[in-house]
């Protein structure tokens, strides 16, 4: 007996194609924690009261001064993890005013950008692009040349795309994957169907190596198609370049794969239809822009595995839509990830290790002045090892020609700086050493560990610091990000965790680390997602559940669900769900994880169902009584609209309130309030008839 996943690969816990459901991570106990009306406390326990009678769960959050808050589950929904370390923080006061100044001003804030995203993103959308339809035949022969099987995430995301190019409006997508999901592929099929469609295609990196390793790719793919690729960068020779200007001008080249160099004065194209930028977190702002300059109303496709906090953020608010790459290919395996002291015994024998199973190591350092002093050092570690050299000093042809021979083979050890960490592809390097590892980024940490381990052989990577250094805190809670999000498909899990360090940024301004921090990143963006709604015109832009009173037994038990932090998070992504497909997912993943619900879990599913359903009709409150239900609505304008529907029999309009009288034989409690809902939107239905 075998599992599916043994066949076709692990398939990770989908997220959506939300941003916000990638940058809405669970509730921990010890937490630092924002209350939509009281501000920044901790997460300290998961208690259990009486209420009503009734065995229930509730949050206790500590504030300044030892005050302490207890939340109700109705009211989990207003809690959103702040992101900072316990003590890195001040908390607020629960009987002080310091958290609704600071509230009031984020919200006042975020109003104004709301709106000025939506008029962003109503620009765009106004904004004709001419449609792009390739021959079907030719598009499918150029798919057929994948020597792999789509993933599930893979074929959505290529749907998505081609209907992007084929809408009539200009494109602006971001494709979240992780290292070696599959990025790379949609790239692929979205330029073929440009460039099929008879407009050229420019593809920028961030690296002359990783430009190299693409053009060598692209070039095998369009072989035979009667399309013409080339290469544009530092290592291309000045004739060679001119002769790719020309190819651009006149149009006789379809794919160019450059670096940004593309960008610069006297390269201009003869119909550009599409620009496909990888790795995009490593382009500054200026840059990117000046990219998306280089044709009016120019299709944009980007591509990272760690998307920068704004990337993310402007994807959010509508002006970039995202597709979320999830299913990892077949038998890959997550690499092992250690975090420790340098040791020249351990490094010896990791390099050594390596070896011996026929593969190639990386040894990264932050540097270039460390590369002499290291170089040395592993003359006299591992003298029958043969070690390759690789920095941003030396001539950019000798670099790409190391670099190049080394994915072929040539070497044992490639010492180099971090000029390695923009997707190249060795395929026989699995294993990674970073010397002073405190010294990167997050972004370049899980980048850097993404070079190994991309076959079927586990991949190791060592995040060595000096021996004997006193780490400061934010450094260590930057490396133990590192080895707690190890597994597949932690891209974006680590993009989070940089977004709650360095704040989002301004997605009008080249600062990266924002105001964010004011109120926390989840907040931000829930407040964020609002002001955009309102802005839109959206009917609920508050994305508030509608309140029932019913008297029914509704809950995560605790013989169902015994620890209490497993129950603060199914209680906190039940009531950020948005429609009834969502809960019905939900249901399948419980009984999947829990086995069959009883009862109270049930009836709390529908409850949920029940209030995502009223909300999406302005329904704010509903009352159940013995013989009637009382709606309430959410705005005086939405109660003025039902007053005028006459067609449902059995409603009547008192008090501002929708009456729905229970007939006798209406089924008690949740299906009296399904019963009076089904007939609600039957009479508006009529009445827009």
């Amino acid at each position: 007996m075998i599992a599916a996943a043994d066949i076709f690969g692990p398939v990770l816990r989908a997220q959506g194609n939300s941003p916000q459901s990638v940058l809405d991570p669970e509730l921990r106990i010890g937490d630092v924690v924002v209350h939509e009306e009281h501000g920044l406390g901790v997460l300290a326990a998961v208690e259990q009261v009486d209420l009503a009678g009734q065995r229930q769960d509730i949050v206790r959050l500590e504030y300044r001064d030892g005050a302490s808050l207890l939340v109700p589950v109705s009211d989990f929904c207003r809690i959103w993890r702040y992101g900072s370390d316990p003590g890195a923080v001040p908390l607020d006061r629960l009987d002080g005013d310091g958290w609704s100044k600071r509230h009031r001003a984020a919200f006042l804030e975020i109003g104004r950008l709301g709106r000025r995203l939506v008029a962003l993103s109503n620009a765009r959308s106004n904004e004709p692009a001419e449609i792009i339809r390739p021959p079907r035949a030719d598009l499918a022969r150029f798919a057929a040349r994948f020597p792999y099987a789509e993933t599930p995430d893979q074929a959505e995301a290529i749907r998505a795309v081609l209907d992007d190019l084929s809408s009539g409006r200009t494109m602006n997508r971001l494709i979240c994957g992780d290292v070696g999901f599959g990025k790379t592929e949609i790239a692929l099929r979205a330029c073929a169907a440009v460039a099929l469609s008879g407009k050229q295609v420019a593809v920028v990196t961030p690296t002359t190596v990783l430009a190299r390793q693409h053009y060598e790719t692209f070039s095998r793919r369009f072989a035979g198609t009667g399309l013409q690729v080339a290469h544009l960068s530092r290592v291309v020779g000045a004739s060679e370049a001119r002769k790719v200007k020309e190819g651009l001008r006149d149009g006789r080249i379809a794919v160019v794969v450059a670096t940004h160099a593309v960008a610069a004065k006297g390269v201009t194209f003869a119909d550009l239809g599409l620009l496909v930028i990888d790795e995009e977190h490593r382009f500054g702002v200026k840059l990117k822009q000046a990219l998306r300059n280089l044709a009016p109303r120019l299709h944009t496709l980007s591509m990272s595995a760690t998307p920068i906090p704004r990337t993310l953020q402007s994807a959010m608010a509508g002006i970039q839509e995202v597709s979320v790459l999830n299913t990892p290919p077949a038998r890959r395996r997550p690499v092992r990830t250690m975090l420790a002291p340098f040791d020249a015994g351990s490094a010896r024998a990791a390099l050594l290790r390596e070896y011996r199973r026929s593969g190639q190591s990386f040894f990264v350092v932050p540097r270039i002045e460390d590369i002499e002093p290291i170089a040395h050092l592993l003359d006299s570690l591992v003298p029958e090892l043969t070690v390759k050299t690789a920095h941003g000093k030396m001539k950019v042809r000798v670099l790409d020609e190391i670099v190049v021979r080394f994915a072929d083979g040539d070497g044992d050890v490639l010492l180099s700086t971090d000029i390695v960490e923009s997707g190249l592809d060795v395929p026989r390097a699995n294993t990674i050493v970073i010397w002073r590892a405190d010294r990167f980024g997050l972004a370049q940490l899980h980048q850097l560990r993404g070079r190994v381990g991309r076959g079927r052989v586990q991949g190791v990577a060592f995040l060595l610091t000096e021996p004997d250094a006193v780490l400061a805190d934010e450094t260590r809670a930057r490396l133990s990000t590192m080895l707690a999000l190890d597994r597949l498909g932690s891209g974006l899990s680590i993009s989070q965790r940089d977004l709650d360090l360095r704040g989002a940024g301004d997605i009008f301004g080249e600062e990266q680390a924002g105001h964010m921090k004011l109120i926390g990143a989840g907040l931000y963006l829930h407040l964020l997602e609002r002001a955009v709604s309102r802005a839109a015109g959206a009917p609920n832009p508050d994305k508030q559940l509608a309140e029932i009173n019913v008297q029914v037994t509704a809950a995560f038990s605790e013989s169902y669900v015994p620890e209490p932090a497993v129950r603060l998070s199914l209680y906190t992504r039940l009531c950020r769900m948005s429609s009834e497909a969502d809960i019905s997912a939900f249901a399948d993943e419980l009984e999947d994880r829990f086995g069959t619900m009883p009862g109270e879990v049930a009836t709390l599913l529908k409850l949920t169902a029940l209030r995502i359903a009223a909300a999406e009709m302005g329904v704010s409150k509903v009352d159940v009584g013995p013989e009637s239900i009382a709606m309430s609505f959410r705005t005086k304008s939405t109660a003025s609209q039902w007053r005028g529907i006459k067609a449902a029999e059995g409603f009547g309009f008192r008090n501002g309130r929708l009456i729905f009288r229970r007939s006798q034989s209406a089924a008690p409690e949740l299906g009296a309030v399904r019963s009076a809902l089904d007939a609600l939107r039957s009479a508006k239905s009529s009445h827009d008839r």
